[in-house]
């Protein structure tokens, strides 16, 4: 999958990927600016949960869990630990994820 702002590799939708980000704010990629550990998780109830007790636990918030805009069936909270690491954790209703990857294909030629 690939769009201006990043490009993900993975063997399929339901496998872990490997992703390449332009940071969010716009800055200089640093460590923990521009690089992210992704979890998925079964469900949004799951994202709510761990988003939530990562915050209880002191992270600092990068974005209450929740749907997002950037693609349907996206559902992901974002925070960074005390080093500064940023984390993600998101629930992806795999048919959004499946119509993203086919969409991305068509656009290369490869469908």
């Amino acid at each position: 999958m690939e769009t201006d702002k990043f490009v993900a590799w993975a063997p399929s939708p339901e496998a872990p990927a490997v992703s390449v980000t332009k940071p969010f704010n716009g800055e200089a990629a640093t460590v923990g600016n521009g690089n992210m550990v992704a979890l998925m998780v079964d469900s949004p109830e799951k994202v709510d949960l761990v988003y939530n007790k990562a915050i209880e636990l002191g992270t600092k918030d990068e974005g209450p869990a929740g749907p997002r805009g950037e693609m349907e069936g996206f559902y992901a909270g974002y925070f960074r630990d005390l080093d500064g690491n940023k984390f993600n954790v998101f629930y992806l209703e795999m048919l959004a994820a499946q119509l993203v990857c086919m969409q991305y294909f068509v656009k290369k030629g490869a469908l």
